[in-house]
């Protein structure tokens, strides 16, 4: 099997088989993000997919987790999502858990009823890249939704059983939105609850929109303290129950982790103390 192009993946996916169902990402128009910009979205045919799933079982025939690449495969039509999962299942006998990236617009284009046919096809987790949780944030970098419709897709998700896993990314909303940022970003998530909420760190690649509006002083980028204090903020403002949290990216200055609501008090302190001591990791301060 070759992969087209470079290869994405949440991080808690490292051990899954990777199988790109899609080309791309079917909005590829956000400012801060370059990693599908060099690719042209398209849906593979259902006949290349399953090609990639024989060819891999000829090697790996014990497989626990597959992953549906690249950024938005859940875009595809209800009957090949269908007939996908259960290729999988067939020839996969010990799968566990299918993953999938997701974005709004692909899961308002299903169901509650047809998220739940998936679900029983062995869709076990949708990865959605809620970025902000403020409007303007997500204006600003040309998310393509603004917030209740980030909240109307997450919930349909909710509601047909596939565990959900966000992310939230810090320093997003600049010096002058950070506030905002953190604050809606809360509510947001809050109001979601999902299973799974990650929170990295913005790193501004050359080629991204982001950076051209940096060298035209329409962003100025948040150094490390304040990404942190911006942090402290997002999650004092979290109401949760039972939503595992992980900070512990590359891109993070301090790596947390916890249950929130249960440990927030604890990530708090951790965040305070790094903030006394100078502890984090400021060489990450960087443009790629």
């Amino acid at each position: 099997m070759i992969y087209e192009g470079v290869v994405y993946r949440p991080p808690s996916e490292a051990r899954s088989l990777i199988i790109q169902a899609t080309i791309g990402c079917s909005h590829n128009k956000c400012k801060f993000c370059t990693m599908y910009k060099g690719k042209k979205f398209r849906m593979k045919k259902r006949q290349e997919i399953v090609d990639d799933l024989i060819e891999m079982h000829n090697y790996y025939k014990d497989v626990k987790r597959i992953f549906l690449a690249d950024g938005d495969a859940l875009i595809m039509k209800m009957d090949d999502l269908k007939y996908i999962l259960t290729k999988i299942n067939e020839l996969y006998e010990n799968v566990e858990r299918i993953g999938i990236y997701a974005s709004p617009r692909s899961i308002m284009t299903k169901s509650v009823q047809e998220l739940k046919e998936l679900k029983s096809l062995n869709l076990k987790i949708a990865y959605l890249g809620v970025e902000s949780g403020d409007d303007e944030v997500l204006e600003l970098m040309n998310k393509g939704v603004n917030s209740d419709e980030m909240l109307k897709a997450a919930l349909r998700i909710k509601e047909s059983g596939i565990k959900l896993s966000t992310m939230i990314l810090s320093g997003l909303g600049g010096k002058d939105l950070y506030k905002n940022h953190a604050i809606n970003s809360a509510k947001l998530i809050s109001k979601i609850k999902p299973d799974y909420l990650s929170l990295l760190t913005l790193l501004v690649e050359e080629s991204s929109d982001l950076n051209k509006m940096i060298e035209e002083d329409e962003f100025k980028l948040l150094n490390p303290k304040e990404v942190l204090d911006e942090t402290k903020i997002f999650i004092d403002n979290l109401e949760l129950e039972k939503t595992l949290f992980r900070s512990n990216h590359a891109s993070n200055y301090v790596n947390l982790e916890g249950v929130l609501n249960e440990d927030k008090s604890r990530l708090l302190e951790e965040i305070s103390i790094a903030l006394r001591e100078n502890f984090y990791k400021e060489e990450l301060f960087r443009r790629l």
